[in-house]
């Protein structure tokens, strides 16, 4: 976790993230530093709705960022993750049809004054010597780091064409004629003998 004099210097927007994720973390970071680029290029502001898309082409922390500050979440729709484990992010804004796509240029380098003390820490940590302060201050490092570099540094960003995803779609429940349980019609199959059911139901049918 940061000291109490890097708490005091994060910017009060990465403490929501924080206070939403749980911890900070170099993963979270990356998606701070990507949320606050594309609503710097794209003149955003946090979504209400679905005016903001973002695709994440992984799973990780970073993703928690996202929904901190561009309102991109999953029950809403807007937040649409491709799990290739890429650190790849795509982020789309409707109103202006714009799309931007950051992607993380190589494995991670600290650059930072203490790289002494870092490598010393991260050989602890590889030889599984590290105590857990070793470990703390070890991703303090990568922190303050990647709240210093220049953001092209990090991540490479490219226009892309506007590919409009589309909305969440709406549609009325019906109980599924198995198991009894509502169900998004649009999401119900239907069995040869014509009975629409829910899709564990429907894989249960055919064991």
């Amino acid at each position: 976790m940061p000291n109490a004099d890097s708490e005091k210097k994060m910017p009060d927007d990465l403490k929501s993230c924080v206070e939403f994720h749980g911890h900070i973390c170099p993963g979270l970071v990356y998606g701070y530093r990507v949320a606050k680029e594309a609503m710097k290029l794209m003149n955003l502001t946090r979504s209400v709705d679905e005016e903001v898309v973002a695709i994440c082409e992984n799973d990780s922390c970073a993703v928690d960022a996202f929904q901190v500050m561009l309102g991109t979440v999953a029950g809403k729709g807007n937040l649409i993750i491709k799990n290739f484990g890429k650190n790849a992010y795509t982020v789309l804004n409707r109103s202006k049809r714009q799309a931007y796509r950051f992607s993380r240029k190589t494995r991670y380098d600290y650059t930072g004054k203490d790289k002494s003390e870092f490598d010393r820490l991260e050989a602890a940590v590889a030889a599984e010597t590290a105590s857990e302060d070793d470990r703390r201050n070890l991703k303090r490092l990568k922190v303050s780091d990647l709240l210093a570099r220049p953001f092209a540094e990090i991540f490479t960003t490219t226009e892309v064409p506007f590919d409009e995803p589309l909305f969440a779609p709406l549609a009325p429940s019906e109980p599924c004629a198995i198991c009894g349980e509502m169900t998004m019609a649009v999401k119900m199959i239907k069995l040869s003998d014509g009975r629409q059911v829910c899709v564990p139901c429907s894989e249960k049918s055919r064991k």
